[in-house]
């Protein structure tokens, strides 16, 4: 063993502070696992406080019809059934215990008459289904999870990256990382790994992403000969603000929505009746955020080239009460008062659908000891998520994942770790500050976002996303020669070098499956492919490392039991 780095060892090694890792790691506990969980940023900071609108859970609290079956349905249909089956049926059946778990803890919900928790509409869902606590949903979660880790006494190592994970004999032996304050290494030894680092939003400019979403978790298990899957499903949200410029990106929660809101072009029109007459706004987001693109293309957008979102024709205590969030942002940050006049919002890129492969009832990856659970996975959503279902998903699978990795931590001898791993990752860490290549990590992040935004954005075509790929594997050459300076202690443009390496690699794994996608759906939109094709319908892109190259292949998505097939078939009318 290498014994010139501070080391940490535990049976779990949780990467990710949000929902999902919170969540496994308060199961793997309660397995008796020795847990540690390491974060980019502060216990507390994690991207899940950002989700406002809800959790979807078929609980049948507002709406008695409702049940797992119909929140399975919503699930495969909004994902085009490209979902994993397996995965879509176990999130439905479990979310409703989930959340009561949540509420045993001490999680705060919004009530009905009776005491009940409330649950409201969203798009996409039959049926008024998300619990919440006004919109401001995701931040309780995290203040009831993390309260109750740290209650049962997890080890929390915050503000550290990691670089890479270790193997040992092919499988999971433990992982590589540095303290951001002091840029000092660290090696964790572990028994198993759940990546639980969120999504891969700051790859473009306009992102509703806080600054750890560089998509780690894929990138680390990608190096490490874990399988991608989905690749090309990116959300871009439909209302982020667009104005002003320092808040650009920032969520609109569809709440406002679900509560009322309306959508208008610059004449004035509430344009969702041309693109959905039936859902109007509480369409499903790949169809809002569509119908607002082609708005402003189009030549109705507002001045700062969105729509108008309008919610004051509510009475203003109502939308104060019920979007205290939202009333709050916009007026502090664009002083707008939404309950007197409209917001401008905008599609923003938001959330991913694709990441690891895992198996359903695990969320083990293809790499033995190596887990993923929340936005890091792939699977559940398919093509497109429903909104809700991300918060339900970190829940359902953060458990799933804590159970297995402990399980599987039990049956393991400790990994060996192999310093050759150790010190290439060392040596990698390190290049940038030997480098006197002006090459400077800030201009290269701009022309990788730039790119995204402009050839792999919320409409593709071959030609732009050919010249994407041009693009990026010149961007990789010119992250080779990477150099900055200054000393390991609070460097941010270091920091910004370990992220674009990740970024990188999922910018090529996402420009790759959308170029391989010949067809529309979803969140994937070709203009050169605008329908569905049945064959594609039936097929997930799977990106895998060979020879130290990206390598794309198709597989067949599994194939749904007749009974479950008969849930999806007789709605099929209804919602699709």
């Amino acid at each position: 063993m290498n014994d010139k780095f501070e080391t940490h060892e535990h049976d779990v090694l949780i990467i990710g502070a949000g929902g999902a890792g919170l969540r496994a790691a308060i199961e793997a506990l309660g397995h008796g696992a020795s847990v540690g969980i390491v974060c980019k940023s502060l216990l507390g900071k994690a991207h899940t406080v950002m989700a406002e609108g809800g959790i979807a859970a078929a609980m049948a609290n507002v709406d008695a019809a409702d049940d797992w079956r119909t929140h399975f349905g919503d699930t495969m249909r909004g994902g085009k059934f490209l979902n994993n089956w397996r995965m879509a049926q176990i999130h439905a059946q479990e979310a409703p215990d989930r959340v009561r778990e949540l509420e045993q803890w001490g999680a705060l919900f919004d009530r009905t008459d009776d005491g009940r928790i409330l649950q409201r509409a969203f798009g996409g869902h039959s049926f008024k289904r998300l619990c919440h606590v006004g919109d401001r949903t995701g931040l309780e979660m995290i203040r009831t999870l993390q309260d109750r880790g740290v209650q049962m006494g997890i080890d929390v190592y915050m503000e550290c990256t990691i670089t890479r994970l270790l193997s040992d004999a092919g499988r999971i032996s433990g992982a590589f990382g540095y303290w951001r304050e002091n840029g000092r290494f660290v090696v964790f030894k572990a028994k198993s790994i759940v990546l639980a680092t969120g999504g891969i939003g700051k790859a473009w400019p306009i992102t509703s992403n806080s600054w750890e979403y560089t998509g780690d978790g894929m990138a680390l298990a990608y190096e490490a000969g874990a399988e991608l899957m989905d690749m090309e499903f990116v959300q871009f949200h439909p209302t982020g603000m667009v104005w002003p410029p320092g808040v650009q990106g920032l969520l609109v929660t569809e709440a406002v929505r679900g509560e009322g809101g309306i959508l208008r072009n610059k004449n004035g029109e509430r344009f969702m009746e041309r693109y959905d007459p039936k859902r109007m706004e509480l369409s499903t987001r790949d169809v809002v955020a569509r119908a607002i693109y082609t708005e402003v293309k189009e030549g109705r957008g507002t001045e700062h080239g969105g729509a108008f979102l309008d919610i004051s024709h509510k009475p203003a205590e109502y939308v104060k009460r019920k979007l205290p969030s939202m009333y709050h942002q916009f007026l502090e940050l664009a002083d707008v008062d939404i309950t007197k006049g409209p917001m401008e919002v905008g599609p923003t890129c938001h959330y991913m659908m694709g990441g690891v492969r895992v198996e359903a009832e695990t969320a083990a990856s293809t790499l033995p000891g190596l887990f993923a659970a929340g936005e890091v996975a792939a699977g559940l959503h398919g093509a497109n998520r429903l909104g809700g279902n991300s918060l339900s998903d970190l829940l359902v699978f953060g458990r799933r994942a804590g159970v297995a990795a402990a399980e599987y931590a039990k049956k393991q001898s400790v990994a060996s770790v192999d310093s050759a791993q150790i010190d290439a990752a060392e040596r990698e860490a390190l290049a940038p500050f030997e480098r006197s290549t002006n090459e400077n990590p800030y201009m290269l992040h701009a022309d990788l976002q730039q790119t995204m935004q402009s050839l792999v954005g919320i409409f593709r075509i071959e030609q732009d996303l050919q010249s994407a790929l041009g693009k990026i594997a010149a961007l990789k050459e010119r992250a080779q020669r990477l150099s900055i300076s200054g000393s390991r202690m609070f460097n941010p443009g270091w920091h910004l070098c370990a992220d674009l390496k990740s970024m990188l690699t999922v910018s090529e794994a996402v420009t790759l499956c959308a170029l391989a996608r010949k067809e529309s759906r979803g969140a994937h939109s070709r203009l050169d492919f605008p329908k569905f094709d049945p064959i594609w319908g039936k097929q997930n892109n799977i990106i895998s490392r060979r020879g130290g190259e990206m390598s794309l292949q198709q597989r067949p998505t599994p194939e749904m039991p007749q009974e479950l097939q008969k849930l999806v078939d007789g709605e099929k009318g209804a919602g699709a």
